[in-house]
């Protein structure tokens, strides 16, 4: 089976290939396809799959988003992350904050990028994810969690919002998956075989069975069916500890 994959910008298009064919030869191992094809001119590329049964269907699905990472400026060992069942791909196009305006897009890029990467180096390392500025676009790979963070964080850049709220939303978020992380899925409680007595009961021998036992008979007792005379003789019947006293008001 012949597929065509998103076309590679001319200027990425010697990135994907890689020295002496060194890239998209990686690519195809990874991606367990037959043949990966790239014209060298245009930036096409076409991946022919074997028979149904001899490739991962789920990384022939992932496939166009490793090459659209890599033609958007992602590093090839990266992009090819995406490969993976756990990592995904996002794609935020700064047109939709400022429009086609180049001027606008290059102080969006310089404010997600922050003074020497600065910004760009704390959004990925709260997340953990990795991120490529690319002309109008930004490239996110890592896992679902962080990547879900990390697209709000510069959907918060690119909307305006400050660099210390933006940080301060990631640390907050990043503080709360780990919260949860260690949160139990399953609460056990576990009652004693023997339940240490407290108090009075506790300090005379036998007689924290003895109250157990009373407090028995009386819930048995509020359970007795009237109607049941059988029950009603038994409940009625004193234990060897109990007696009755007969006194006058």
């Amino acid at each position: 089976m012949r597929q065509s994959l998103p076309r590679v910008p001319k200027d990425r298009i010697a990135v994907i290939i890689g020295a002496k064919g060194a890239t998209s030869k990686a690519i195809r191992e990874a991606a367990g396809c037959l043949k990966f094809i790239i014209d060298s001119e245009s930036g096409d590329v076409d991946v022919e799959w074997g028979e149904p049964g001899t490739y991962d269907p789920v990384r022939a699905m992932k496939l166009p988003d490793v090459v659209k990472a890599i033609g958007r400026g992602m590093a090839p060992d990266a992009a090819v992350r995406l490969l993976e069942d756990n990592h995904f791909f996002e794609l935020v196009d700064l047109r939709d904050y400022v429009g086609k305006r180049s001027n606008q897009q290059r102080r969006i890029r310089a404010r997600i990028i922050g003074r020497q990467g600065k910004i760009r180096k704390l959004i990925e390392q709260l997340t953990d994810t990795q991120i490529s500025i690319y002309n109008s676009t930004v490239v996110l790979v890592g896992e679902e969690s962080g990547l879900f963070a990390a697209r709000q964080a510069i959907e918060m850049l690119a909307g305006g919002s400050e660099h210390g709220s933006v940080i301060g939303f990631l640390e907050r978020d990043r503080k709360r998956a780990r919260l949860e992380g260690r949160s139990l899925d399953t609460y056990e409680e576990r009652t004693p075989a023997n339940p240490a007595s407290s108090g009075f009961e506790g300090l005379v021998p036998g007689l924290a069975e003895i109250s157990q036992e009373r407090r028995n008979r009386r819930m048995k007792a509020s359970q007795v069916d009237p109607a049941n005379e059988e029950a009603v003789d038994e409940m009625m019947n004193l234990a060897e500890d109990e007696t009755i006293n007969w006194e006058e008001e």
